[in-house]
């Protein structure tokens, strides 16, 4: 009897029948009328599953090596999650990117939107928006009466995405109308009858309820949010734990945050001489920029460009570099209904039968498309990144349990993989030919390495440093406006709307940014240390493999599992 899977897959049954919205993204069906329930009693809920599952897993003993890896993983994730909540923090880390209000609203992006039943789903779950609204209202104004607000900066911007959603920006910026129009049956607009009352009706509740939120966070919570942005050591240093799945020092990890954008920014001065000889950074920029052949100046069509390279490089890379299975050998990329920055990816359904994605939030005013800014971030988000490493565990049903298939994630591991990913290609020789592209990698690798400085330099008050390599403010301490002053400088691939809201996002979601170059960071650890124990019998692609098919989950946990290899 393998018990950890079974209390695992429980865990699945009993976690998707608390959030519908988790059984959307996972592509389990009979859920898709439903929201999650955001209230207090829902959040608690949650808790007690959390403390009934570790319960029983600290109780269970593992059958074999898989099972005591799974036991180690979802531990460290289930009890790090509980601490956080425990402590308060949940709550305390409403941002422009991760809030429930945005999961309300991106959970339609993943819903089908052809057929007489989908067009029930969309209708009701529109109708539904207005409670799960309601009850995230309940829990703020309960988290804000225990004194726990998130900075005001974060409530504000969160105001403004809500006015965004609902057309703010003319009428065809409009969600909600939006998604009720582009709901068909066989490919054709529903125009009259009864369902489509019941969209038109369910956008205009969905439309208030969203209407009515953002007057509450300007109203009622913003007046009692501090102004302060930086959240402190203690809750940052939980922050950092949980993003990562490691203990870091922090200390040690902000000093090398500046040695490592160093060296990277001298790297792209000599990849610039390739380009333009004698020429700066920002003159080598401008150059490429100006290149017909390296810039699109209409989205979709730089969207074609994306979803060209996604699918040549899966067809380059597989069973040459990666085991890439049959069921992920296709990506969708897609411009995402909405205009708040993000890039991020979605995972596939259960059964494969809807394709991994990722999105382009394209931000307002952005009229030139690069090529080589862009191309490291097709593969981030494809493969051999993203696509690849969530793709490949969900196939991975002889070796993985539904938890660790469908629910397992951890930011260190997951973007540290993506970050590694980037690197890799340059690696594997894909920038060779490509010094325009090769900048543009390494101008995303010293962003995330300048986001280690500024997330743990501003949350956790630490001054900047006196002989810092750059000369910068050494001594002064770091708020918001030097935060994006230092971003500014030390990045030529993001446009300053993007970048306000990237600056936004660290403000509000401390702990995450690190994660990736960190994350990237152990795992180039972890490859080395692989490499020291099989000696001459070290081989790359079998690294990947190995690594890749312990699934997601904590750095310290995935260091320890794969020494046991």
């Amino acid at each position: 009897m393998r018990k950890i899977d079974q209390i695992a897959d429980q865990y699945v049954e009993d976690a998707i029948a608390l959030s519908p919205m988790n059984a959307t993204a996972m592509g389990v069906p009979g859920h898709d009328r439903e929201l999650d329930d955001l209230s207090p009693a829902g959040q608690a809920a949650f808790a007690d599953l959390e403390r009934r599952t570790i319960a029983a897993l600290e109780a269970a003993e593992p059958v074999d090596e898989r099972e005591r890896v799974a036991k180690e993983a979802i531990l460290e994730r289930l009890k790090l999650s509980l601490e956080r909540h425990e402590a308060g923090d949940t709550y305390l880390g409403l941002n422009v990117l991760a809030s429930d209000v945005h999961s309300v609203r991106q959970i339609f992006d993943l819903m089908p939107k052809d057929g007489q039943e989908a067009a029930e789903n969309i209708a009701a779950r529109l109708a539904a928006v207005p409670d799960a609204v309601e009850q995230y209202t309940e829990t703020l104004r309960a988290e804000a009466a225990a004194g726990r607000v998130a900075a005001k900066r974060q409530v504000l911007e969160i105001a403004q995405h809500c006015d965004n959603w609902n057309g703010a920006k003319g009428n065809d910026t409009d969600f909600w109308i939006g998604l009720a129009n582009s709901v068909t049956i066989d490919g054709e607009p529903i125009k009259s009858g009864p369902l489509r009352i019941a969209l038109s009706n369910g956008a205009s509740l969905a439309r208030y309820a969203i209407t009515k939120f953002a007057l509450f966070l300007r109203e009622e919570l913003a007046p009692q949010a501090p102004e302060k942005d930086a959240v402190g050591r203690d809750r940052y240093s939980r922050a950092s734990r949980y993003f990562i799945g490691a203990e870091i020092d922090l200390e040690e990890t902000y000093a090398w945050g500046w040695q490592e954008l160093a060296r990277i920014e001298a790297d792209m001065r000599a990849t610039g001489e390739r380009i333009k000889p004698g020429a700066s950074i920002e003159e080598v920029v401008a150059f490429l920029d100006q290149d017909p052949d390296e810039n699109f100046t209409d989205k979709n069509a730089f969207r074609d460009w994306m979803q060209d390279l996604a699918d040549s490089t899966i067809a380059d890379l597989a069973d040459k570099h990666f085991d890439i299975p049959e069921q992920i050998r296709a990506i969708d990329c897609k411009i995402a209904p909405t205009e708040d920055g993000a890039i991020y990816y979605t995972g596939p359904s259960e059964d494969f039968s809807r394709p991994g994605a990722m999105w382009w939030s394209v931000p307002e005013g952005q009229q030139l498309f690069g090529k080589w800014r862009e191309k490291s971030t097709v593969y981030h988000e494809g493969v051999p990144g993203h696509h690849l490493q969530v793709g490949q565990t969900m196939a991975r049903v002889e070796l993985l349990n539904r938890f660790q298939r469908q629910m397992m994630w951890c930011s260190g591991h997951g973007e540290g993989w993506a970050l590694y990913s980037e690197r890799l290609m340059d690696e594997l020789g894909y920038y060779e030919d490509d010094p325009g592209g090769r900048l543009g990698m390494l101008d995303a690798q010293a962003f995330r390495a300048a986001r280690v400085i500024v997330d743990i330099g501003l949350h956790c008050e630490f001054d900047i440093p006196e002989d810092n390599p750059f000369g910068w403010r050494p001594g002064e301490s770091w708020d918001g406006e030097k935060m994006f002053e230092f971003m500014h400088a030390h990045t030529h691939t993001v446009e300053d709307d993007m970048l306000k809201f990237e600056v936004n996002r660290y403000l509000g979601w401390a702990g995450q940014a690190p994660s990736y170059k960190v994350g990237e960071r152990l795992w180039m650890q972890a490859r080395e240390d692989y490499k020291a124990r099989k000696g001459a019998d070290f081989n790359l692609k079998q690294f990947h493999s190995d690594a890749l098919n312990l699934g997601s989950m904590g750095l310290a946990p995935f260091a320890e599992s794969l020494s046991r290899l």
